[in-house]
């Protein structure tokens, strides 16, 4: 009887020090969040005027604050904070360019309607290497997704705030992969599609097509590729980045020998095999992808102040239209450098770029309702780069992308 006395009083001082712990830090945490809010000039601003005030500063400002406080970090990070900045953003689209100098690489935006102010610069640190060579997707729903050659390493990344956070490994033996990257605005799910590389012989010829092909999800439960079936063999030029539109992934590849573009469908998750227009070789005409008005258009290079489009007017369908556009004055313009289509505006108002250094680094501007061409110049890139990329829509997103996302 003494002995289960003896257990039982044990039992009870282990339970008041238990709780005496317990008290003394809620304690020390109440005294943390009071020293904090002490601390903070804004504890006594109101939740919607914070948000006022943090909607009006750059993503990049926006995502330092977010370690300034807990307060301000539960505010920032939260989804409907997310939301309400993006959809402030999609009011005032930006000028995207994703620059690559001597290893370095490094995003300059500039306001879409006046390209000569607001002016951002947001370096990519998590990455910089002279040696690795990087494949960038262009940005969707504000991030970006981003290929290592020669590890076969994944990253997401935020182009308005600098961070970049590596994905699960791809589970593959194989030698090469090929990823593409999009959003989609319906299910607000943003989505990487990746596949392997497979040699196959097939009557004494060895063919190379695409296997493997996984999906990853960012931000869903589980943080792991998923394997996903493709019905139509198929392989995708190394160093093709795709392009999104509404939901839906585009890109160039050979199917049994011939030039197709492929389509596949961040919610279906299914794939689609295009026919190109009559008379379009792969690669060789036709380079780029662009949006052109909501569609997903083939694009030549401007050549002698002419522009060359093919135009996917029904995916179902496969019907396509041939647009050309005479930029006035474009060979005067674009001087020696070769300028590539890089899409139209919502003002309708087209845009070119060149990949090659220049000072000042300019696009061009073209508006086909008052028939005005103009150069459009672009301060603080420089000439010392290697490579420029420009894009066109960009929305600002303050989203915070925690590592494995």
């Amino acid at each position: 009887e003494r002995s289960i006395k003896k257990i039982a009083m044990k039992r009870s001082v282990r339970s008041r020090r238990k709780k005496t712990i317990e008290n003394n830090l809620i304690r020390s945490k109440n005294r943390e969040e009071s020293d904090e809010n002490e601390n903070d000039p804004f504890s006594r601003i109101t939740v919607d005027l914070k948000k006022e005030i943090l909607m009006k500063l750059p993503a990049k400002s926006v995502a330092k604050l977010a370690f300034v406080s807990k307060t301000w970090a539960s505010i920032i990070r939260s989804k409907e904070f997310t939301d309400l900045y993006m959809t402030r953003s999609s009011t005032r689209p930006r000028l995207l360019c994703k620059v690559h100098r001597h290893g370095d690489h490094f995003y300059h935006s500039c306001s879409q309607e006046d390209p000569s102010r607001d002016h951002q610069r947001v370096n990519i640190t998590q990455i910089r290497n002279p040696i690795k060579s990087y494949d960038f997707s262009p940005p969707s729903g504000g991030l970006v997704c981003c290929l290592s050659d020669s590890s076969k390493v994944l990253l997401v990344g935020n182009p308005s705030t600098g961070q970049f956070v590596p994905l699960p490994k791809v589970r593959t033996r194989r030698l090469g992969i090929v990823a593409f990257f999009g959003y989609d605005h319906v299910s607000d799910v943003y989505k990487v599609l990746c596949m392997t590389v497979k040699n196959v012989k097939k009557q004494d010829r060895l063919l190379v097509v695409s296997e493997e092909h996984q999906v990853y999800t960012l931000g869903a439960e589980k943080k792991a590729w998923r394997l996903i079936n493709c019905q139509h063999p198929h392989l995708p030029p190394f160093h093709t980045n795709g392009l999104c539109i509404n939901g839906v992934l585009f890109y160039y590849a050979w199917t049994r020998n011939k030039g197709s573009l492929m389509s596949f469908d961040l919610r279906s998750e299914e794939f689609s095999v295009i026919k190109l227009p009559e008379n379009v070789r792969l690669l060789q005409d036709f380079c780029s992808l662009v949006n052109y008005g909501g569609k997903i258009a083939l694009s030549t290079r401007l050549y002698e102040g002419t522009l060359d489009l093919c135009v996917l007017e029904d995916a179902s369908k496969q019907e396509w239209s041939k647009v050309s556009v005479v930029v006035p004055c474009g060979s005067d313009l674009s001087g020696r450098y070769m300028f590539w289509f890089r899409g139209a505006l919502s003002t309708g108002e087209l845009i070119f770029a060149s990949y090659s250094p220049m000072e000042p680094f300019y696009l061009l501007s073209y508006d086909p309702k008052e028939d005005i061409a103009e150069k459009v110049v672009i301060e603080g890139i420089g000439d010392q780069f290697s490579d420029v990329r420009v894009y066109h829509d960009h929305v600002d997103s303050p989203l915070f992308l925690s590592n494995e996302s």
